[in-house]
């Protein structure tokens, strides 16, 4: 194997004076300080009593400290980054679910998480930094225990657990290896041909796969750069790309979105932007949005599919000279993909069915979970819960995700198909479309709809726009007009659970 196995030797990827993170308004912090972070991080940890595959739970607000202390604590322990906007109740759910060694939160910001973890018995350390410093330099305090000396982590040990969303059930528990998340790394850093003149913006949340593998990790592994923001901010984003002046910024669709509601504002920051490629994951990229970036940017867009139990990364879009097809999230980009039946036969290209992965980015199985385990995975393949189909080009086109899948007296009707027809209505800026309950058909088709600016349109008018495009039995017979549409933590539209949450069902 040519990668990287743990991030200790990922991190060595990057020269002594290159820049490895950055911040708006901070001074950038060396490859060589990084790797300093690192050793202090494992000394401090160590005289805490945490080692190899001790689980650390943190919560700490985006920006470099963040992305710092993930790297630093997962090169000698195991990390499980939590959102920190997360109530008491929920931070009460995944604590106990967890059962940390050790919490790590930032000094003199309060958060529900300290009185869930003096109420659980969680050892504690705090997280302090200097502004004045080099972005991602930090100190690491807490109360002394007996010292562990196990060194730094190796490739089959964990680095990073994380819950899968939870929408339908409890949610589950994704261990990662080094050698999954490193793997991952290489796979994201080759299809987006990163090198070391290449700086990422990121704007992801760091508790989510996407931040922390295909913008850290990645960029890591190529010896590039990450220009740290605190959190996605789309009245700021020009400004940050003015000053960061990135090569690449990954986000999810309604990151991009807003961006373009807000470029023709900022056309000398675009103009002048250093950008070779935009990337965007975690939710399906509707089409028209994908043509719109391109325009303004005048660079290429690139969709990649990815889930946590891949450590992200399953397929991307390549970048030109090879083609980007709209509506395809691009072909198999480091594991192998193909599409699967319900009795676990493999299926040939042009075949609807559930897509299945292999490969070295994948998690060997959930967390105390053999039940999951054993619907998760068949004859050696993981089971992604999307329905899929895989041209002959080797492009893979997602029809949908199997809980989400309406189901109209028998007919089963993709909801992003519908989305993706509604969203090319003129008036239409944001569309979901979803199951809700009939007392004949068992399931009926709804959307949730946001207009655009200064824009009015009646339901009617909706639907006989679908009608011109879509076969009758998957034209809406309910819509709904929002201000906004639910989001999960990561900026994607909420699909799932929508008809409870609309009082529809």
């Amino acid at each position: 194997m040519s990668y990287a196995l743990t991030i200790i030797e990922l991190l060595n990827h990057g020269s002594d004076s290159a820049s490895a993170l950055s911040s708006p308004g901070r001074k950038p912090l060396s490859y060589a300080r990084l790797r300093g972070q690192v050793e202090k991080t494992a000394g401090a940890l160590h005289a805490l009593g945490v080692g190899r595959n001790d689980l650390v739970v943190i919560v700490l607000p985006n920006g470099p400290e963040m992305a710092s202390a993930f790297i630093s604590i997962a090169a000698s322990a195991t990390t499980a980054p939590l959102n920190p906007s997360y109530s008491e109740d929920e931070f009460e759910f995944y604590l106990s679910d967890l059962q940390p060694q050790l919490l790590v939160v930032q000094q003199g910001i309060e958060t529900p998480a300290l009185k869930v973890a003096e109420r659980q018995g969680i050892k504690l350390a705090h997280l302090s930094f200097d502004s004045d410093e080099p972005a991602g330099l930090f100190e690491l305090n807490g109360s002394l225990a007996e010292a562990s000396d196990d060194g730094f982590a190796e490739h089959n040990d964990i680095a990073l657990v994380l819950h899968t969303s939870g929408t339908t059930a409890r949610p589950k528990i994704v261990p990662l290896s080094h050698q999954n998340v490193c793997a991952s790394a290489e796979n994201i850093s080759n299809s987006l041909t990163l090198s070391p003149a290449d700086c990422c913006l990121n704007i992801m949340p760091l508790f989510h796969i996407h931040g922390l593998v295909a913008v850290v990790l990645s960029s890591l592994n190529a010896g590039a750069s990450i220009g740290c923001a605190p959190g996605f901010n789309a009245l700021k984003f020009f400004a940050w790309m003015k000053e960061v002046n990135p090569t690449w910024y990954s986000g999810v669709p309604t990151m991009h979105h807003a961006i373009l509601s807000r470029a023709g504002r900022n056309q000398d920051i675009v103009d002048s932007a250093q950008l070779r490629l935009i990337r965007s994951s975690s939710a399906s990229l509707p089409p028209r949005v994908m043509a719109d970036l391109e325009k303004t940017f005048s660079v290429p867009v690139v969709e990649a599919y990815g889930m946590t139990e891949a450590a992200h990364q399953m397929t991307s879009n390549p970048l030109p000279p090879r083609e980007r097809k709209p509506g395809f999230v691009g072909v198999a980009a480091g594991p192998e993909v193909a599409i699967m039946d319900e009795d676990a036969n493999l299926l040939p290209a042009g075949s609807i069915g559930e897509v299945v992965i292999c490969g070295d980015n994948v998690t060997k199985g959930y967390q105390n979970n053999a039940e999951a385990n054993s619907e998760a995975f068949s004859n050696g393949w993981f089971r992604t819960g999307d329905q899929g189909i895989i041209d002959e080009d080797g492009y893979l086109r997602l029809t949908g995700r199997l809980k989400e899948i309406i189901n109209r007296g028998g007919e089963k009707i993709s909801p992003r198909e519908v989305d993706e027809v509604l969203l090319d209505h003129p008036a239409v800026a944001q569309a979901v479309t979803f199951g809700i309950p009939h007392e004949k058909l068992g399931e009926d088709v709804a959307a949730a709809i946001v207009l655009k600016e200064n824009t009015e349109v009646a339901e009617r008018d909706i639907r006989n726009f679908a009608a011109e495009h879509l076969a009758d039995m998957k034209v809406p017979r309910k819509i709904v007009f929002l201000d906004e549409i639910p989001k999960g933590a990561t900026g994607k539209l909420q699909r799932i659970g929508l008809a409870e949450k609309l009082g529809l069902a």
